[in-house]
């Protein structure tokens, strides 16, 4: 089981798995309402490597590029199930809205996104491409999201 760190101790962590030859694996996301889909998400994205870290965007942050109204639960709570997830190795929560600072301080081997980034910009592409790293998409698991969830409460009578 994972834990929620600071971005210090993942830099310090990411040390120790570069030098033992681990993979890191990386993505983020909101994570707002957990559900299967996220699980299935984040199981195939640590199969890619050693270790599976995850950034979760802040309250601030998931209002800007949400709306009003999210998130739903706050970023701390978010982050603490995230990191309880098997396949998770850790959880940092970030403010920036993408994950480029990130990404730069930790150079994961492997960068993780939703399949729907076939159709639309990577705004951390060229962070990755830039250190080295890889790009794998995965798709999600078919009608499973938090945005479909949501409306399914709110029809509820």
């Amino acid at each position: 089981m994972g834990e929620v760190i600071t971005l210090e101790e993942a830099q310090a962590r990411r040390i120790v798995l570069h030098v033992t030859g681990k993979k890191l694996v990386f993505t983020n996301g909101h994570f707002d309402l957990l559900h299967v889909g996220h699980l299935d998400y984040l199981e195939k994205a640590r199969a890619l490597g050693d270790a599976l870290y995850v950034g979760v965007n802040s309250d601030a942050g998931t209002t800007q590029l949400k709306g009003t109204g999210r998130p739903i639960v706050p970023a701390v709570e978010r982050a603490r199930l995230i990191a309880a997830l098997v396949p998770v190795t850790a959880a940092i929560i970030f403010e920036q809205e993408t994950a480029d600072a990130i990404l730069q301080a930790l150079q994961p081997e492997i960068y993780v996104k939703g399949g729907d980034y076939r159709n639309k910009p990577l705004p951390e592409r060229e962070t990755v491409n830039t250190y080295g790293g890889k790009i794998k998409l995965i798709d999600y698991l078919p009608d499973h999201s938090t945005s479909a969830l949501i409306a399914r409460i709110k029809a509820l009578p």
